[in-house]
């Protein structure tokens, strides 16, 4: 795990993500190609059906993801993301963490996870990130 002072430097740059900021995302944990990120889940998070929005667990997904490839050494861009929504959350709060499966030269390999607070798996992720340093 980084310091404090590490990780406030991280979450300033990351507000420029404005729009897993407005969703309400919060950087919690970073380490070596890694973070831990989440989400309060609110009435604006809802469906129709009352269940949670699919873009909400992407965007948390999505954000976690950029933050753990990018927060060390910007450059990596997402290429493609493989969603699979497992399962529904038991309490209000979403937590995901990215962790590096694979880097190389040009594509770097991340797999997602978002539990709720309670531990339930909610959503599995395996981005894949291009690498715009190397091109």
């Amino acid at each position: 795990m980084t310091d404090k002072e590490t990780l406030e430097r991280v979450r300033e740059f990351f507000e420029g993500d404005r729009y897993a900021m407005d969703t309400g995302a919060f950087i919690e944990e970073i380490d070596d190609h890694y973070a831990k990120c989440s989400l309060v889940i609110n009435d604006s998070h809802r469906n129709a059906m009352g269940g949670v929005m699919g873009g909400v667990y992407f965007t948390l997904a999505d954000f976690t993801f950029a933050v753990a490839s990018n927060w060390q050494k910007a450059g990596i861009v997402g290429l493609n993301c493989d969603v699979s929504f497992i399962g529904v959350p038991k309490s209000d709060k979403l937590i995901a963490e990215a962790r590096l499966v694979k880097d190389s030269k040009h594509i770097s390999t991340y797999n997602v996870e978002i539990r709720d607070s309670l531990g339930n798996i909610t959503t599995i992720v395996q981005c894949l990130g291009f690498n715009v340093n190397n091109r």
